[in-house]
């Protein structure tokens, strides 16, 4: 029996167990498709790295003796649509059977189930053998409970798998170290280089452009930095280990002008690609530590595996038991349109400059950076969701819409009413200040309200809570800033909300 196995761009693990054993019978099939880079306009660093490591993923097949048909975004066979390219092949090729791994996105998730059904030959469907998680695992966790919170299913998580466990009790005596992984980074610490891989994909890039492709974004070199197979995912993590885990967790909130990724791994592409599982991630960080633990606090290994175990699947838990209904909420009833700097840089606001040029230079930016800076923002300014969404989506090499689409929508923007998030993550500039150093030189003064060096953030913080009052101000963590809202003198509040409807009429000139 022939079969024709897909693997998609994400699906790049080489430890599957699809390819153990005799390989006679299979063969594999990876697709460069303008059905994925035109469905959003992508960073051109993003599509360039998945690309990158989908013809290293292959490569690796190949030198395994597997039979691989690959199709370069420019081969005239390929008709640049999934199911066209594998009704194509499995006509060509006589295939009696086609097999799958289970597509992360609904989008992919629903094509293929449509084609499957459509074909008159056996199909079968198989887990990526990712995650610790299945897709429905969240949702029946949450089964009956009101509130679905990360915490109760990050603690689950911990038992379940035995990480950081002692007889059933959280090893440190805490089982979240949060108030110890929040401090600003004062230049007393050296943080090491990071670590740079030199990737060349010139031959790529030369496809991109001679398509027109229209990607967003810089890349103002040859080489594509990031891990594209195993063996440089491994590298990555190794260098993180030994040179970033000790200041991890201190750090991984802080936002600094002259430094992109201080001490956080830079391991999430090629994790999201499943070059590399959490789980072998989670066991190194772990190894490690207990092998060079004396110098290093349990606060950084816990808040750096609180990402992976707790927030990534939570996440990815979301996503499926909500969709597809989520990719629509609209909760806050914003509207407005995202401002040009998003797409260039070009604004006073230093935090914002900072934050966006980072993005637009190395396709990154940590999630406080995406939550508390560009999310913040765009949620203060009242911006339509969908456009949010859509930029996130594209601008980040990371981001795939199963983890990019709950933590946007959901925790960044609110729109889902509070179903992700316990109350919208919004601030005035004094947060902004307390966790970096982009208030500094800002032409702007953080600490005034109104007037034309006033801190934007300030004005459309409490003209945000004002307008929202109706949606907001029942919920128990928003108490305290209604109450302050309410003392607040009718004739400063008019002048805030004057200064913030400037600011979201005109946001490119600020």
């Amino acid at each position: 029996m022939k079969t024709l196995r897909l693997i998609l761009g994400d699906q790049l693990n080489s430890k599957h167990s699809w390819f153990q054993g005799d390989q006679k019978d299979f063969m594999y099939c990876l697709f460069e498709m303008r059905q994925e880079t035109d469905y959003v306009k992508h960073h051109i660093q993003k599509v360039l790295g998945f690309f990158a490591a989908m013809r290293e993923f292959s490569k690796t097949l190949q030198s395994e003796n597997c039979q691989v048909v690959y199709y370069n975004l420019n081969d005239k066979q390929n008709t640049q649509n999934l199911v066209d390219n594998l009704e194509q092949l499995i006509e060509k090729h006589d295939i009696d059977k086609f097999e799958y791994q289970e597509p992360d996105e609904y989008r992919l998730d629903e094509q293929l189930s449509i084609f499957c059904k459509s074909l008159p030959l056996q199909t079968q469907v198989y887990s990526t053998e990712h995650f610790y998680t299945k897709k429905q695992d969240l949702a029946s966790f949450f089964k009956d409970k009101k509130q679905w919170l990360m915490e109760s299913f990050y603690r689950d998580m911990r038992k379940k798998h035995d990480v950081l466990m002692v007889a059933n009790q959280p090893e440190g005596g805490k089982w979240n170290y949060d108030k110890s992984n929040r401090n600003k980074w004062k230049e007393k610490e050296s943080i090491p280089d990071f670590k740079a891989f030199k990737n060349d994909v010139s031959d790529i890039l030369a496809v991109i452009k001679s398509k027109n492709v229209e990607t967003i974004g810089h890349f103002n070199s040859d080489y594509f930095e990031y891990p594209i197979n195993r063996k440089q995912a491994l590298s990555q993590l190794k260098y993180f280990c030994e040179h970033l885990l000790i200041h991890f967790g201190d750090y991984q909130d802080a936002m600094h002008t002259e430094e992109v990724y201080l001490f956080h791994s830079r391991i999430s592409f090629a994790m999201n690609c499943k070059l590399i599982s959490p789980k072998a991630i989670v066991t190194t960080v772990l190894n490690y530590w207990r092998k060079h633990g004396e110098d290093i606090n349990i606060s950084q290994v816990e808040g750096f595996i609180r990402q992976i175990i707790g927030w990534r699947e939570y996440m990815r838990g979301m996503y499926w038991a909500l969709m597809p209904e989520y990719k629509t909420l609209n909760y806050l009833e914003n509207s407005n349109t995202l401002p040009d700097f998003f797409w260039t840089g070009n604004t006073k606001m230093n935090c914002l400059k900072s934050a966006i040029t980072n993005s637009l230079d190395n396709g990154y930016a940590h999630h406080i950076q995406r939550l508390m800076i560009t999310g913040n923002y765009a949620l203060l300014t009242q911006i339509n969701p969908d456009e949010v969404d859509a930029w996130y989506l594209g601008i980040y090499v990371d981001a795939v819409e199963w983890v990019q689409l709950p933590n946007t929508r959901g925790m960044s923007q609110f729109a889902d009413g509070g179903k992700i998030a316990t109350k919208p993550y919004v601030s005035s500039g004094s947060y902004i200040s307390k966790m970096s150093n982009y208030c500094d030189d800002c032409y702007y003064n953080k600490k005034e309200k109104i007037g034309p060096k006033a801190c934007p953030f300030n004005s459309l913080y409490w003209n945000f809570l004002d307008d929202k009052r109706e949606k907001l101000s029942h919920i128990f963590r928003m108490k305290m800033m209604y109450s302050l809202l309410d003392k607040m003198k009718s004739e400063v509040l008019f002048e805030l909300k004057l200064r913030a409807q400037e600011i979201i009429e005109n946001p490119d000139n600020f």
